[in-house]
């Protein structure tokens, strides 16, 4: 019996042993130290037969030997492509072309596969195209070469600005309405088309948070029927990340009418939730620059949505003196005649927040401009953008007032040009880092480049009130009235206080010399709330990548943590 005990123990060693390193393997990401390359590609420009091996992901899908979809290799056994390409088609009549070159012909490096399974995306929408998503399942793993290799998925949050160079390859027809596809593999270079330019060329609505777009304006290249299942990708620091599937448009290479692509960033969730060993290895693709489809209208077209606080440029931990572009993309150079007078902060899209003692002496709004982007006093600022003013609203409460700018025209949001986050009953603890920015004569050198000043929340002491705020001691100078107190909660920068300089109704006193004492923008909230009409998020309104929205489905919240408890309890037999 005992023997018998022994290779039962045995036999559940062996079990754990597999559990574990099956537990190992899922939260692995060994496809990262693959995918993505291609050794053979040396491609500069495109509109032509791909050579052998440039594109070592890229599938053929076949049924009674014909070609009628495209895909792409993600790990050994999965690929992805389109879900239309798999609505009236059953996976087991489908073989899978890795390593081809040619649709006749001899293709020394192609291996073939059947399907063991076809997974659409539960929530595709054949009658709009939305989540035109499908996972393939193959037969058998199949061996990486360089004919033969995964591609690397651009991961949730990934940005793919209009301009984005992008390729896509396949064996589609050559013209709109042709009825024969390519023998050969074929290669287009085309830059990625902004949703809202997209939506305005097919009709508002009509191009959703899902989707990707690419193509000229002027048309002439563009995937094609044949293409469909197939990849999009573009590279980054030598690897290539697909960004896209090939899903629908109008024609092919019509002016004006890009082609349109299952966003592959969206579905990240989805797909591990999906290949839940050996998952395909994900990359964030971050764009350059800045966002140009931002500033793209059309009628029916809904403003831009834009969350507040964010500052792609600002990596501060520890705080300095002088600033650098983009560090405080909110902050506002409040001007009379070309001068600098105060500072100021941008809280809406077109709408500047500063202290109403700046305006005593010229409530004027034609008398003002504010300069938006500027490092600078003195020298080039090659991103800012100068505005007017149309009105100054001033608060009117009992005490300290601050005031708002309201702009001509809305600014072309960048890296540099952001607003700011409104304190809506934030709270900001106790030896929280914070910091002050202003422009003053005589600081910065002789450009009178922005300084910030660090400082920490500190106790009011027998000052305290709930409309307070108390940070180190900081000295401020007269320019630097108007503008922001600045905390950063989460991932997010908010504006804490309107800073000033003036010894009556101020927003800021010394108490000894080591405190200084901050009304609260809180306590401003029901007028600013009447002025701006809402207050910015740190995530955008109009912000679509939840999973409810985007149609991803989120891996089961249970999946790890019952993982961990068979862990242990295989710990127990183990030891």
């Amino acid at each position: 019996m005992r023997s018998n005990g022994l290779s039962v123990m045995v036999f559940y060693k062996v079990i754990c042993v597999a559990a574990l390193l099956t537990l190992l393997t899922q939260v692995s990401h060994s496809q990262l130290s693959v995918c993505g390359q291609a050794p053979l590609n040396t491609k500069i420009v495109g509109g032509q037969v791909a050579s052998s091996g440039s594109w070592p992901w890229q599938v053929s899908l076949q049924t009674s030997g014909s070609h009628f979809c495209g895909g792409s290799l993600i790990n050994d056994q999965w690929v992805l492509t389109a879900a239309h390409c798999f609505q009236s088609i059953s996976a087991k009549t489908v073989t899978a072309y890795l390593g081809l070159q040619t649709q006749s012909g001899r293709n020394p490096n192609s291996v073939s596969r059947s399907l063991i399974k076809a997974i659409i995306h539960p929530n595709y929408n054949p009658t709009t195209n939305n989540n035109d998503m499908c996972l393939l399942q193959l037969s058998s793993t199949v061996s990486f070469n360089s004919y033969i290799r995964p591609i690397c998925l651009a991961a949730s949050g990934s940005t793919f600005f209009n301009g984005t160079d992008s390729w896509v390859t396949g064996w589609g027809t050559l013209s709109s309405g042709a009825t024969s596809i390519s023998e050969n593999l074929m290669e287009v270079e085309i830059p990625v088309v902004g949703n809202r330019q997209c939506n305005c060329n097919y009709g508002v609505g009509s191009i959703t948070s899902n989707m990707l777009c690419a193509g000229l304006s002027a048309g002439g290249k563009d995937s094609c029927q044949g293409d469909s299942g197939g990849p999009m990708v573009s590279k980054q620091n030598g690897r290539w990340i697909q960004s896209g599937v090939v899903s629908f448009g109008n024609g092919c290479a019509e002016p004006n009418f890009p082609g349109i692509y299952a966003r592959v960033s969206q579905y990240q969730s989805w797909i591990n939730s999906v290949i839940t060993s050996n998952q395909p290895g994900f990359i964030t693709f971050t764009s350059p620059g800045t966002d140009g489809d931002l500033s793209v209208t059309c009628p029916g077209l809904p403003p831009p949505p834009v969350a507040c606080g964010q500052a792609p440029m600002n990596t501060r931990i520890l705080g300095g003196n002088s600033t650098t572009a983009g560090t405080w993309p909110w902050m506002a150079s409040l001007q009379v005649n070309g001068s600098h007078v105060c500072g100021g902060t941008l809280v809406a899209v077109d709408f500047v927040l500063s202290n109403a003692n700046c305006f005593l002496s010229s409530p004027v709004p034609s008398q003002w401009t504010v300069v938006l982007g500027r490092l600078k006093q003195n020298g080039s600022n090659p991103n800012e953008v100068r505005l007017n003013v149309t009105n100054i609203t001033l608060s009117n409460l009992t005490g300290p007032n601050v005031a708002v700018l309201h702009l001509a025209s809305m600014p072309p949001l960048s890296n540099y040009i952001q607003p700011i986050c409104l304190d809506n009953g934030q709270t900001f603890t106790l030896g929280s880092t914070c910091w002050a920015a202003g422009w003053s004569s005589g600081r910065g050198g002789v450009e009178e480049v922005l300084q910030e000043f660090q400082t920490t929340v500190v106790d009011c002491g027998n000052t305290s009130t709930s409309n307070s705020i108390c940070t180190g001691f900081i000295s401020l100078d007269e320019g630097d009235s108007g503008g922001p107190m600045i905390c950063k909660v989460g991932s997010a920068w908010f504006q804490a206080a309107v800073l000033t300089t003036s010894s009556s109704n101020s927003t800021s006193q010394t108490r000894g010399s080591d405190v200084s004492v901050f009304v609260k923008l809180s306590v401003y909230d029901k007028f600013l709330l009447g002025v701006l009409g809402t207050f910015l998020s740190p995530t955008s309104s109009g912000d679509t990548t939840t999973a409810a929205n985007t149609g991803e489905i989120p891996a089961h919240p249970y999946f790890f943590f019952l993982h961990l408890l068979a862990s242990i309890i295989c710990l127990h037999f183990l030891l």
